[in-house]
């Protein structure tokens, strides 16, 4: 098997039943498997596609658990390649047809904005996005370090994401120590990440003036509101300069 894309979700019923009608709409390249990693939901997630999906229960109620559930995911595929990403980001028929065509150790994507409709449709005008909320009128923004294709060997030659991190208030960092494994791997061997197609992401969180920021409710309810989070940091220290004066 070449691919295995893994994704874990938490109580983002619909958002999985659009991206799902996505996937099915673009249709997934010979020889891959799409495995859910429901880490907690409740109710429990459930194929509602006509997608050959395996949906791995985790059965893990603590918060922030994505760790220990892309580790449990990996466990368990078949392909040669790993392609993460979270629920929150859209992959195209595009972006799976540059990934099961290559050969390098690691693949990253640039990212836009874009948002499923019901019907499971991309939508990236600037319209639709301001009507989600997005702040500003940049269209394209940094690479993501934990939204990835990678051979499955080398991730467990990395060593997996840390699972003893979880508990530890968010952020715990355990994407960015996977990363900084993956750079000192890269610097030693003199392999560069691959640059890859268009992934979308959902204007939601930071992106539309709230880290907690989700007005259509598709995603889970956990706070990014942490005193470690620079995001939110950065957002109360604007809020500050912008009260008024008394």
């Amino acid at each position: 098997m070449r691919l295995s894309i893994v994704v874990p979700v938490l109580n983002s019923h619909e958002a999985l039943r659009r991206q799902l009608l996505h996937m099915e709409r673009i249709g997934l390249p010979e020889g891959t498997e799409l495995i859910i990693v429901d880490d907690g939901s409740d109710p429990p997630l459930e194929n509602t596609s006509g997608l050959p999906v395996q949906i791995h229960r985790t059965n893990d109620t603590r918060p922030w658990t994505w760790a220990l559930a892309r580790n449990a995911a990996a466990k368990m595929a078949q392909g040669d390649y790993l392609l993460m990403f979270d629920l929150d980001h859209i992959i195209t028929r595009e972006l799976l047809d540059f990934v099961v065509s290559q050969d390098a150790s690691r693949i990253h994507f640039q990212r836009r904005f874009g948002v499923l409709d019901e019907e499971g449709g991309l939508h990236t005008d600037r319209k639709t996005l301001k009507g989600w909320g997005l702040i500003g009128n940049r269209r394209r923004i940094e690479s993501h370090q934990n939204s990835f294709a990678m051979k499955r060997e080398l991730f467990w030659e990395l060593g997996g994401y840390r699972e003893d991190l979880i508990g530890k208030p968010y952020p715990q960092g355990e994407d960015s120590g996977f990363y900084a494994k993956w750079k000192e791997y890269s610097e030693a061997n003199g392999e560069a990440s691959v640059e890859g197609p268009t992934l979308y992401v959902f204007p939601t969180g930071r992106f539309c003036g709230d880290v907690d920021y989700d007005e259509h409710g598709l995603f889970h309810s956990l706070s990014r509101k942490s005193k470690k989070n620079y995001h939110w940091n950065k957002q109360r220290k604007q809020e500050c300069q912008d009260s008024p004066k008394t």
